[in-house]
Order: C-alpha cells, then sequence, then structure tokens
C-alpha cells in the first residue's frame, strides 16, 4: 500500500533548488539517548521559563487532588500518593522522551496496586514497583519501547474499559457516604456488599459528591484550561469547613498528612516474596509502558512534537525504582494532567519538574490544610476520572471491526472486571501475539507468475511512473495492525497544513481494516484508489485545483 502526499498551498521549488538550498537536519547518535529536558534546554529562554512556571504550578495543584485520591483508593494513605507525584514527576520530567508529559500515580495502577497490597502489604507493593522499574528499564534501553505501540486496540480499550469500571465500583462507598467497614477486593462480592448498605447512605456526602461532579461538567465545558479537581476539590472543602458537614474527610480518617520532607527508606528486601510478585511486576510495567506512551503520544498530537518511546521508558523505569524509596506508589505518564500541562502553556519538561516541586511546597506549608478535604469530594473526581479514562467512545468504532477483534476486547473487559488484572494483562499480550501472527499470515501469498499477474502488477510499480516534484510518495509493506489506526492524525494533520493524503493498492487485509475502520470518512473516499498510476493522476487533480486558487488569490 502507498501514500502520495500532493504539497500544496504555495508552489514549491524546483528539484535542483531543493537539493541545493535546503540542509537536512543532522542528528547525532547520542541524541537517541538523550532526555527530552537536555535537547530542550538547547534553546531554553527566560519567556520559555515563565510559561514552564504558570505551566508548573497550574497542574501542580491539579495533581494534589488526583495523588491522593488513587493512593486512598488504591489501599494506602494520601500522603503516599503526594510522595508518588512529588518523586516521580520530577524524574519522569527530567529523564523521559516526552517534552510536555507530566508523570504520577494514575488509575490504571488503583486496581493491581490494591491487590498487591491486599496480598503481599506495603513491603511487597515497593517491591513490586522496583522490579517493574527494572523491566522498564530493560524495555526501554533494548528498543522494545518502540513495539509497545503495536499492541492492537481491542487489548488496550478493554484494558482501559475494565479498570474504570473498577475505579468507578471502588468509590461508590465514599461517593454516597456509606457505613461499610471494609470494601472487598472481588468485584462482585463489592458490589453485593454495597448493594446491601446502600440504605446507609448519607445525603450530605451524596449531596457533596454530586455538587463535584457538577463543578467539574462545567469548568469543563467552560474552558479546558480551567482547573477543575482544584476548583471541585476547594469549594468542597470550604463547605465542609463553613457548614460543618457530617461527612468523612482526610483528617478524620486517616488523621491528616505530615508535613515535612518525604524520607528516604531503602525498601527492605524480601526474597521469599520475588516468585510470587512476578506476575504483578510485568503487570505494572506492561501497564505503565501502555500508559505512558499512550499520554505521550496525546502530548505530541497537542504540543506538535515527537517524543523518543525507549528515553521515555527508560526515565519511567527510573522514577518507579526510586518511588518506593520514599513511599510512593507506581507511577507513569497521566494523560489528563499532561492535557492540562500543555492547554497551561508549558514548553519543557522543566513545567513538569516545576509540578513536582510545587507539591513539594504544598507538602511543606500547607499539609494541615489538606485534612479538612472530604472523602466524598475525591470520590467524585474520581467518577469523573473513571470515566474519562475508560474510552468508551471508541467501542462504536470497535464493534465495526471483525468478530475477531470483538472477541478480543470483551475476553480482556471481562478478565480484568471479574478475574485479576495481572491475569488479564498476561492473556491480553497473548491474544495480541496471537493476532498479529494471524494478521502476518493473512497477509502471506503464494501467486503464480502469468502474463495476466505481470500485467496486473504494471499499475502499481514505480519505476516507469513520472512523479512530480509536488508529490511525495511512502510505500508500506505487511499488514495494517488495529493498533496502527492513530495513523488517521496523519491525515488530519495534512489535511490542517493544505495538503492531501491518498492511499492507493491496499491489499486484501489493509482494505478490509481501512473500510471497517470508516477511514475513507477521513481521507476522503476520492482519495482511496486502486493503484499508484491511478493515484497520480488524482494527485495532479488536487494539485491543479490548488494552484488555481493561488493564481486567483493573487491576483
Amino acid at each position: 500500500m502507498s501514500f502520495v502526499i500532493p504539497l500544496s498551498h504555495t508552489p514549491l521549488p524546483s528539484s535542483t533548488d531543493r537539493c541545493h538550498n535546503v540542509k537536512m537536519p543532522v542528528i547525532f547518535l547520542v541524541d537517541r539517548w538523550l532526555p527530552k529536558s537536555v535537547l530542550c534546554l538547547r534553546d531554553y529562554n527566560r519567556h520559555k521559563f515563565l510559561l514552564d512556571l504558570i505551566a508548573g504550578v497550574t497542574v501542580g495543584l491539579v495533581a494534589l487532588p488526583l495523588a491522593m485520591a488513587f493512593s486512598i483508593a488504591s489501599g494506602l494513605t494520601p500522603q503516599a500518593g503526594i510522595y508518588c507525584a512529588i518523586v516521580t514527576g520530577f524524574l519522569i520530567s527530567a529523564l523521559g522522551g516526552s517534552k510536555t508529559q507530566i508523570g504520577g500515580p494514575t488509575g490504571a495502577f488503583v486496581v493491581v496496586v490494591a491487590g498487591i497490597v491486599a496480598v503481599h502489604g506495603v513491603d511487597g507493593l515497593f517491591l513490586c514497583t522496583v522490579m517493574a522499574g527494572i523491566l522498564l528499564v530493560i524495555m526501554g534501553a533494548t528498543g522494545l519501547g518502540t513495539g509497545v505501540k503495536f499492541i492492537p486496540r481491542p487489548v488496550v480499550i478493554g484494558f482501559t474499559n475494565g479498570i474504570a469500571v473498577l475505579i468507578a465500583s471502588t468509590q461508590v462507598k465514599d461517593f454516597f457516604g456509606l457505613h461499610l467497614e471494609k470494601v472487598p477486593g472481588v468485584f462482585w462480592l463489592r458490589m453485593e456488599a454495597l448493594t446491601a448498605n446502600f440504605h446507609t447512605l448519607s445525603l450530605e456526602a451524596t449531596a457533596l459528591a454530586a455538587c463535584t461532579l457538577l463543578t467539574l461538567i462545567i469548568c469543563r465545558s467552560l474552558s479546558p484550561r480551567i482547573p477543575g479537581p482544584i476548583v471541585a476539590l476547594l469549594l468542597g472543602t470550604l463547605a465542609v469547613y463553613f457548614f460543618k458537614l457530617p461527612v468523612e474527610t482526610i483528617g478524620t480518617r486517616f488523621g491528616g498528612i505530615p508535613s515535612g520532607l518525604p524520607h528516604l527508606q531503602i525498601p527492605r528486601f524480601r526474597s521469599d516474596l520475588i516468585h510470587g510478585l512476578l506476575g504483578p511486576a510485568f503487570t505494572v510495567a506492561m501497564l505503565g509502558a501502555i500508559e505512558s506512551l499512550m499520554s505521550a503520544v496525546v502530548s505530541d498530537r497537542m504540543s506538535n512534537d515527537r517524543h523518543n518511546p525507549n528515553v521515555e521508558l527508560i526515565g519511567q523505569g527510573v522514577a518507579n525504582i526510586f518511588s518506593p524509596m520514599f513511599g510512593g506508589l507506581p507511577a507513569t505518564g497521566a494523560i489528563a494532567r499532561t492535557a492540562t500541562n500543555i492547554r497551561s502553556g508549558a514548553q519543557s519538561p522543566v513545567a513538569g519538574m516545576i509540578h513536582a516541586l510545587t507539591l513539594l511546597c504544598i507538602l511543606l506549608f500547607a499539609a494541615p490544610l489538606v485534612s479538612y478535604v472530604p472523602m466524598a469530594a475525591l470520590a467524585g473526581i474520581l467518577m469523573i476520572v473513571a470515566y474519562n479514562m475508560g474510552e468508551w467512545r471508541e467501542i462504536p468504532q470497535l464493534l465495526k471491526l471483525t468478530k475477531t477483534d470483538i472477541s478480543i476486547w470483551l475476553v480482556t473487559f471481562a478478565l480484568t472486571v471479574f478475574a485479576d488484572l495481572t491475569v488479564a494483562v498476561e492473556a491480553g499480550m497473548i491474544l495480541a501475539a496471537l493476532l498479529f501472527i494471524s494478521r502476518v499470515a493473512a497477509t502471506t501469498t503464494v501467486s503464480q507468475v502469468t502474463d495476466e499477474y505481470v500485467e496486473d502488477g504494471r499499475v502499481h510499480i514505480l519505476q516507469d511512473k513520472d512523479i512530480p516534484y509536488y508529490a511525495t510518495i511512502f510505500r508500506i509493506h505487511g499488514p495494517f495492525l488495529f493498533g496502527a489506526t492513530d495513523k488517521k492524525e496523519v491525515a488530519k494533520t495534512l489535511h490542517a497544513s493544505k495538503r492531501t493524503l491518498i492511499l492507493c493498492g491496499a491489499r486484501e487485509q489493509p482494505a478490509q481494516l481501512i473500510h471497517q475502520g470508516e477511514f475513507s470518512e477521513v481521507v476522503g473516499r476520492e482519495n482511496i484508489c486502486d493503484n499508484v498510476q491511478e493515484a497520480l493522476r488524482r494527485a495532479e487533480e488536487v494539485y491543479e485545483r490548488l494552484e488555481a486558487k493561488f493564481v486567483v488569490s493573487k491576483s
């Protein structure tokens, strides 16, 4: 299959001029392994620092309620989430391969962390986090970071859907203020216990949680730049303080959070836990890799940059190795905080480091105020987080794919919710490998070379074609995986820059996926051609039309 891209809005110089005048960037080998923080400092200035300062402080305030909420939902104290956000947030920005990525505790780890703590205790969680960090460093150092993006989309959506359902179910107790001493870890037992105790709901807690949801929705509808979580948290805390609402707070449940610097304490090494933690460590590493690279892709789209996946995984790994040394959780890239960082004007990883320092300042100087934060408000924030991370809008597109893709999504989702996340990740990786093998096998063909075969292939070859200077051709070989359908963004980016993407010569498997994924609606049916000869004619039509518009606008 080939891409033909006619370059458009202004006439381009001749091929001779292009060869002599255009200076191609030189990429040094060492740059491939340098963090983005080092690369961005080469042209750093005062103006960029001021923008990074504003963005870092903003996202630091947004990260505060999320860090505490994720930690509490994982079965730990709120300060564990703040410690994690400070340490990993700084290291991921300083050592990672993304310009504007924000790292810290996320919803992806809530379920697996809660399970590890329940079975192996806090020592087991810290050891597991270090093991996962080592795996992430190995993945990045061996170049496996580029391979994570080929995990089929049905597997990723199955994970995120299932995790979202589980997170929402763990917040029902605090959202409605139910009197339930312990929430069961198994999903159906949890739902049974919540249903049996629903009559104990608190009207004050429910109203507070509902107002939190409403505040978040209103803030998002007014402007994405408004830090909804911090606005909702502030209003909820003020309501509890001034109206003396009888609801549970961080102070009443945990006794507040200690002020001062996080203490460095090397986790106790327990060799007896290693065997039992191999599966959970692999799960944490894979979820961390998937989540961080998904967040980095979002960062690229919003900031017009390109991340380095291998350096990003190394940075994530180092951050997860150090996080337990300060009592922190596993961490990865946080999509919502990354988006907030970019919308606030972030220019470099310095914004992420300032975000971590902002949290440290809150911990040092405003820790007593955190005691008044109501649990119902945190539950409302996590409900919105669960909904947003679920990627529910992907499901209608997913249902248009093959029965195999739909089955893989359902199996991954069911295992995540009703079995165990570790089992779901392992099964998902196996299904991903099997799906990849089947797709590769589907694109392997054996054909007898006849006169008709040679003649039919003549329209696809490039050797005898006159390729005009205003068109660029890219040829793709191999299967078109569902995990690669984010290439739709290429069409949208080209369209925004007044260029046109033309596809031609797709074989049976890619052509079927293009049809099922409604790719033609993105690029236009007239821009999907049978062969390169037809595509070049289409490119000529596009260029002549654009050239005519250019002449008219000049006159």
